[in-house]
């Protein structure tokens, strides 16, 4: 059994600054890719950053030069580093894991966690 524990939401103004976290545990072999996705009050749920157990890492274009992704191999942890934050990030954060156990690969959530951008 896999789990992945989120924490870092919260409420800031624009321009202010979150760190998310994500930390897996249970039976993992190795986590091939984490990442965070969000997903604002009716819209899709939408990829934000990933990063790879190589240290590869992608960002949506909205992302990009505002937010770093990183993560932590050994502690099985990811971060979400958000600065100069807007509005239009306001969403439910959720952590993503391809995590491969002794016997399968399976895709894993977190249970989300809000942030809320106040203009």
């Amino acid at each position: 059994h896999v789990q992945l524990v989120e924490s870092g939401g919260g409420l800031v103004q624009a321009g202010g600054s979150l760190r998310l976290s994500c930390a897996a545990s249970g039976r993992i072999f190795a986590i091939i890719a984490m990442g965070w996705y969000r997903q604002a009050p009716g819209k899709q749920r939408e990829l934000v950053a990933a990063i790879t157990d190589g240290g590869r890492s992608n960002y949506a274009d909205s992302a990009k030069g505002r937010f770093t992704i990183s993560r932590d191999n050994a502690e099985n942890t990811v971060y979400l580093q958000m600065n100069s934050l807007k509005p239009e990030d306001t969403a439910v954060y959720y952590c993503n894991a391809d995590i491969l156990s002794s016997s399968s690969r399976h895709d894993y959530w977190g249970q989300g966690t809000q942030v809320t951008v106040s203009s």
